[in-house]
């Protein structure tokens, strides 16, 4: 199946509120030029090089997200053409991501990592870690690097309970610190969870953006 009908396909299963990310990573120009052919205008990438290259060979509307671990030496060469970094997991990336948005005066939303999963290897703040930071004064000076919400990946296993619980625990969190430290804030509104394997439990457990890369665009070119 082509890569149009399978974005076809995917929103037509996706309610209208969930945002889709097509995650173009180690995939080539004309890829995403099928993708956005079709009506995609948001596509997820994980290396700066790799993203440095395809804004400057696609169509200036397409909104980029960062969705990959983001080392902070890597910050300023993205800052200029990202829309989101889904991949926030440290105070000290955070500053580096509002340094270097002051330094153009511009708006980048931030989600913040959050470890749900039972893999020791993936990265992320703690529920209790993130809450220590929301109550910080030094977070609440952020000026250009506004947290719009989480992120979190589930375990990579086929039990499907685990994985609804996982993002069940995610919706809940979102919940709780959009009531305790955003609760006037209209930008703090994304729960970006659910990727090609479980993004419908995903949906169904209260994903607003999902990020999908192997069932639009097939099996990676590596």
């Amino acid at each position: 199946m082509s890569i149009s009908n399978n974005i076809n396909l995917i929103k037509n299963k996706i309610p209208s509120g969930v945002k889709l990310v097509a995650v173009s990573k180690f995939h080539g120009e004309e890829a995403v030029k099928e993708a956005y052919d079709a009506g995609q205008r948001v596509f997820g990438e994980s290396r700066m090089q790799e993203i440095d290259r395809k804004r400057n060979l696609l169509p200036a509307d397409i909104e980029w997200h960062f969705i990959g671990h983001l080392q902070t030496n890597k910050v300023k060469a993205i800052i200029p053409y990202i829309h989101t970094i889904h991949s926030v997991d440290s105070w000290k990336l955070l500053q580096e991501i509002e340094k270097q948005a002051i330094g153009i005066q511009k708006q980048v939303c931030c989600l913040l990592e959050i470890h749900i999963a039972q893999e020791e290897s993936k990265y992320g703040f703690s529920f209790d870690s993130c809450r220590q930071l929301l109550a910080s004064t030094q977070c609440k000076d952020l000026r250009y690097a506004y947290i719009g919400g989480v992120m979190g990946m589930a375990t990579n296993t086929e039990d499907e309970n685990i994985v609804r619980e996982e993002f069940k625990s995610l919706k809940l969190f979102f919940d709780e610190i959009k009531n305790d430290f955003y609760p006037l804030d209209d930008r703090f509104t994304e729960i970006s969870m659910g990727m090609s394997d479980d993004y419908m439990i995903a949906i169904e457990e209260g994903s607003t953006m999902v990020r999908v890369g192997s069932s639009i665009f097939g099996h990676r070119e590596y």
